[in-house]
């Protein structure tokens, strides 16, 4: 393991060649951008149609916007659909539970799916994100863990991505449990120093079945 950065907040700007194999690799962008533009052309009915249930559902716009940490601990503004009836973006983010009554019933179904992810996609091809890295916190999560768990920033060395190791070792969704966390960080960094494209297609095929049978996911 590299040496760990002291803060979440501090810093982490490098220029584009001192920058990993996983952050910089031409290969890895070129895939994500062409599989984020033939995912948005395929799934383009269904998220219209899902953006049309939500707001039918309840007031309010059909994306849920949030600030977090992204490469180099830069921040950006994340997509999803929105599955509550409040947006949180301040210094108290307080992670949905299992049957939380600010979750719709849109929001349920969408959560469970993970469709709630798609507009993601946006993300991607903007290039704030990849299809495959660690997932990305909100900033409250980022100071909170970052101070608690040693080496949690060197997850900003990678992209954020849609789905990472964490998630197909069951480490997804919220969690309160530091132990469990913990876990998520030491897989988050483990993809990152052992970073390989035929790793990322892996992550990519298994993701699928994880995300059937997900017991975490609500």
């Amino acid at each position: 393991m590299t040496g760990v950065v002291s803060s979440p907040r501090a810093d982490f700007a490098r220029p584009e060649h001192s920058l990993l194999p996983v952050a910089r690799d031409p290969a890895k962008r070129f895939f994500d951008v062409a599989t984020a533009l033939g995912m948005l052309a395929f799934f383009g009915p269904l998220l219209l149609l899902v953006a049309a249930l939500i707001r039918l559902e309840t007031p309010g716009p059909a994306l849920f916007r949030q600030t977090r940490g992204g490469l180099n601990g830069r921040p950006f503004m994340i997509y999803k659909f929105r599955s509550m009836r409040c947006q949180e973006n301040g210094t108290q983010v307080v992670q949905a539970l299992r049957d939380d009554d600010r979750v719709t019933l849109v929001g349920r179904f969408i959560r469970k799916t993970s469709i709630d992810e798609l507009p993601q996609l946006l993300n991607v091809l903007k290039g704030d994100m990849s299809l495959v890295g660690p997932r990305p916190h909100a900033q409250a999560h980022d100071e909170h863990y970052g101070a608690a768990i040693p080496g949690y920033a060197l997850r900003f060395q990678a992209r954020p991505g849609l789905t990472g190791l964490a998630q197909i070792q069951g480490l997804r969704g919220g969690t309160a449990d530091h132990g469990a966390m913990v876990q998520r960080v030491r897989a988050d960094i483990a993809y990152i120093e052992t970073w390989s494209f035929a790793r990322d297609l892996r992550i990519l095929l298994l993701t699928v079945p994880h995300l059937l049978v997900a017991h975490n996911a609500y």
